[in-house]
């Protein structure tokens, strides 16, 4: 008899400690993001997703609920290479969502942000009009987001996760 029971209470010390406890992750709350790869403005489209990963765990309620690398989604809205006249390379892009293992999505919010190149827009008119250097040859720096670039974005909105 004392063994059923011993091997009762076993296994519903087991069943418990393999439950899946269900958090809320609260709107608003701030979730630091580092990019993936390098990219260029020069070599990527508007509409194009990038790849970011989470920069540490995001612990609720004693329990890390999204863990360091969990990877999140970016959205490209602006890809400019760098041309003549100086003009300057830009790239912006937006962070909208996590996508956890089983499949819930976090919505993010706030996690735009924006890459600019250096402007040698007035050094190539200078050139141009004082100088028989062809100053509409000289273009601006281009835009360019290292890896392990930082950002800070917001959750949008309460979302429960079952975590272990």
């Amino acid at each position: 008899m004392r063994k059923v029971l011993l091997s009762l209470a076993l296994c519903c010390m087991s069943a418990m400690s393999f439950a899946q406890k269900e958090v809320t992750i609260k709107a608003g709350t701030l979730i630091p993001f580092q990019a993936v790869n390098t990219v260029k403005a020069a070599d990527v489209d508007e509409g194009q997703k990038l790849n970011f990963r989470v920069a540490r765990d995001i612990v609720v309620d004693g329990v890390t609920a999204i863990p360091y690398g969990s990877m999140a989604n970016a959205t490209i809205t602006k890809a400019k290479k760098s041309s003549w006249w100086g003009t300057r390379g830009r790239l912006a892009a937006s962070i909208t969502e996590i996508v956890m293992p089983d499949g819930t999505v976090i919505p993010i919010q706030n996690g735009n942000f924006e890459i600019k190149g250096k402007n040698r827009t007035a050094l190539s008119v200078v050139l141009f009009l004082f100088v028989t250097i062809p100053g509409c040859a000289i273009c601006g720096s281009k835009a360019e987001m290292p890896a392990g670039y930082e950002i800070v974005a917001n959750v949008a909105a309460n979302t429960k996760l079952k975590v272990d």
